[in-house]
């Protein structure tokens, strides 16, 4: 997951291959929740893990339930069998409207019945979204719900520590023209209070997302409870309901998640070597409404087929075909279309769609605001949103309410005909419901290697240049590439194999091709600040003293050099890459988007290596340690082929007095310039 303040996505050009979907946030907080409800335990598989799972876990916890993580991935909740095993706790539940609607409902029920009192809470954002329509029909039963800020919305206290009776002899009115979480919570929990007689919950108004209601009803009955519906106005809760586990629940891909490489496989040429998209994990088979967004996908032209369990999409009509649409049964997946209309023929209309402005975020208004950044003509009504396709579009910086579905769909603008970058500010939102998204969309795509950017970071021993291309690789969200690391590698694994690495030795052409052979034949893989070799990892033997002074003697072997070049040439992947060495910017990447030379002088080299050292319990004679560095930038700068020396278009670094985090943000500061400057 990217973990920073923006990701930056350069223009992209053709998708293709195969993912994994992750489990669907709807039925994935459902079935923890009728889990946590049942008698007896139930093994589910393929959870969704994001935070709205975790705040759901975190809850299950808190109020008695036991979960185990089981091999495979398998998440075993022992039922409460509808009882309570706290009476009183307080909940945060982020900005998990999964969670918070069905938790209210359940909890004030039970704490009606059972004499509990439960408070629950959220972030800033949880405590604009409405839930005053669920606290109203939870009084008419004649549960004590509390609003403890502004009426009509969180944070609640449910209950009073008191037992109450429950009126359970009217039908239970509930509106359905807001949200339909609000009857789904009370679905879900209704059956608990059902044992001795019938329940009716009757809708007031059109009910919308009628689709989410069905995924409901399709689990309430996997875990025992029928329940009778009169089209989508009243439903019925037979006397006697009672939830048992199932044993085993297997969680489909989310389908609102499969939107976006619907979509991906719709806008982008197929790469070279593929037929296009293919989604496993949700399929036309599929409980979930959002599924019917392949119907919609196709009206605007995309080619799509598919299996119980798996979609395969690629490009049709170019450009998409403008459409005019209901979108009443697809709220969530709907929002992937107003990025589709971005590549359509003429402007789209987007209808039925007032609940967007009670989600995360006012989704509406802030889809109508980023695609204008875009270049698109916007307008937006109470329940619509009309786009037309920008005539030339604009590099923008997508602003995304802290709502992963912004982040995701805005995403796809990176395949736009004018080749500018797209900016997404605060990817780590998309953590709520599809962590690995970016990763996930970035290992499908392809786009020409010089539009990928690439920034060098090269300097003498000792100089700082790796802890400063980490820092500035982990804030960017770019991939790191540490070619000293390599030339260890290769040190190391000689050393393994009882070869010599000393200068003499090297000057012999026939251990100079073994070397270099052995540096081609290198099993190696980078996993964060781990690396491996041959599948052991070797991360602390790399950073030794000796390992150093071997790499700085093979790096100077042409053999090894040229056997490397490829290996690193390969570390340029979407979105970016930083790369630290002592060649990055004048041999390896000579066309690098920005290249920095660092250095300090090697009195102020010797003392951090000194102190470095002397922390990790290693003894060290800071005077030794002076004239080695002073050697190794002799033999560095001096060496025939690829000598340690600033490209002439780097900007040079003396980090002598300054801190790592001022290093850090010079050249962030650098980074922002040049992506500026390709802007314009």
């Amino acid at each position: 997951m990217y973990d920073i303040a923006f990701l930056d996505i350069p223009p992209l050009r053709s998708a293709g291959g195969t993912v994994r979907l992750p489990g669907s946030k709807s039925i994935s907080n459902r079935v923890l929740l009728l889990a946590a409800l049942s008698v007896g335990h139930t093994d589910i598989a393929d959870l969704l893990d994001s935070d709205d799972t975790r705040v759901m876990l975190a809850a299950l916890d808190a109020l008695g339930c036991h979960v185990e993580h089981r091999p495979g991935g398998v998440i075993r909740v022992q039922g409460l069998g509808g009882q309570l095993a706290v009476s009183s706790v307080q909940l945060f539940l982020g900005n998990a409207g999964t969670a918070m609607r069905p938790l209210t409902a359940a909890l004030a029920l039970l704490a009606a019945e059972r004499g509990g009192c439960f408070e629950l809470s959220g972030i800033a954002r949880m405590h604009e979204r409405p839930i005053g329509d669920l606290v109203d029909a939870l009084r008419q039963l004649g549960c004590p719900v509390e609003c403890l800020g502004q009426e009509g919305y969180p944070p609640l206290r449910l209950g009073n520590g008191s037992a109450v009776d429950l009126k359970l002899d009217q039908p239970i009115r509930v509106r359905g023209d807001v949200s339909s979480q609000f009857l789904t919570a009370l679905l879900l929990a209704l059956p608990l209070v059902a044992r001795e007689r019938a329940v009716d919950i009757e809708v007031v108004g059109e009910l919308i997302s009628k689709p989410y209601i069905e995924i409901t009803l399709n689990l309430l009955a996997r875990f025992g409870v029928q329940v009778q519906r009169d089209n989508w106005s009243r439903f019925t809760i037979a006397a006697g309901s009672r939830y048992v586990s199932p044993g085993l629940v297997h969680v489909e891909g989310d389908a609102s998640s499969a939107s976006y490489f619907i979509a991906l496989g719709a806008i982008a040429p197929a790469s070279e070597g593929t037929t296009g998209v293919t989604i496993e994990g949700v399929g036309l088979a599929s409980i979930q409404g959002d599924i019917r967004f392949v119907e919609a996908a196709r009206a605007m032209g995309a080619d799509i087929s598919g299996e119980a369990n798996r979609l395969h999409i690629r490009r049709g009509q170019w450009p998409l075909r403008a459409i005019d649409l209901d979108c009443n049964h697809i709220p969530d997946a709907a929002m992937t279309l107003a990025v589709m209309a971005l590549y359509a023929d003429g402007t789209t209309t987007l209808r039925n769609i007032a609940s967007w402005r009670v989600k995360e975020t006012d989704r509406i208004a802030a889809m109508a605001n980023e695609c204008r950044k875009l270049g698109a003509t916007v307008e937006e009504g109470a329940d619509f949103i009309r786009i037309t396709p920008p005539a030339r579009w604009a590099q923008a910086s997508i602003h995304t309410y802290d709502d992963h579905r912004v982040a995701m769909c805005f995403s796809l603008a990176a395949f736009n005909p004018d080749n500018v970058r797209v900016r997404i500010e605060d990817p780590k939102c998309v953590a709520k419901t599809f962590p690995d998204y970016f990763e996930a969309l970035f290992e499908r795509c392809e786009t020409p290697v010089d539009r990928i950017p690439v920034i060098c970071i090269d300097g003498p021993t000792a100089s700082g240049k790796g802890t400063l291309a980490s820092e500035v690789a982990r804030r960017l969200g770019f991939h790191l590439l540490d070619s000293g690391a390599l030339y260890r590698l290769v040190g190391l694994a000689a050393s393994q194999q009882g070869m010599a690495t000393d200068e003499e030795t090297l000057r012999q052409p026939s251990q100079a091709q073994r070397l270099g052979a052995l540096a081609a034949s290198l099993q190696v893989r980078f996993d964060g600040e781990k690396i491996w070799l041959d599948g052991l990892d070797v991360t602390d033997a790399l950073r030794t003293e000796s390992a150093g002074m071997a790499a700085s003697r093979v790096s100077a072997v042409p053999e090894v050099r040229q056997a490397l070049t490829e290996l690193q040439l390969g570390f340029r992947r979407l979105p970016g890459l930083v790369a630290d060495g002592r060649d990055m910017g004048t041999v390896i990447f000579p066309r690098a988007s920005l290249k920095v030379f660092l250095t300090a002088s090697a009195e102020q080299r010797a003392e951090r290596r000194h102190k470095q050292l002397i922390s990790k319990g290693i003894s060290a004679n800071i005077a030794d340690l002076l004239a080695d560095l002073k050697a190794r930038d002799h033999r560095d700068m001096s060496r025939a082929h690829a000598p340690l020396k600033p490209a002439d278009d780097a900007k040079q670094l003396d980090n002598s007095e300054l801190s790592i985090e001022a290093s850090v943000q010079q050249v962030l500061d650098w980074w922002q310039g040049k992506a500026a400057d390709a802007g314009n």
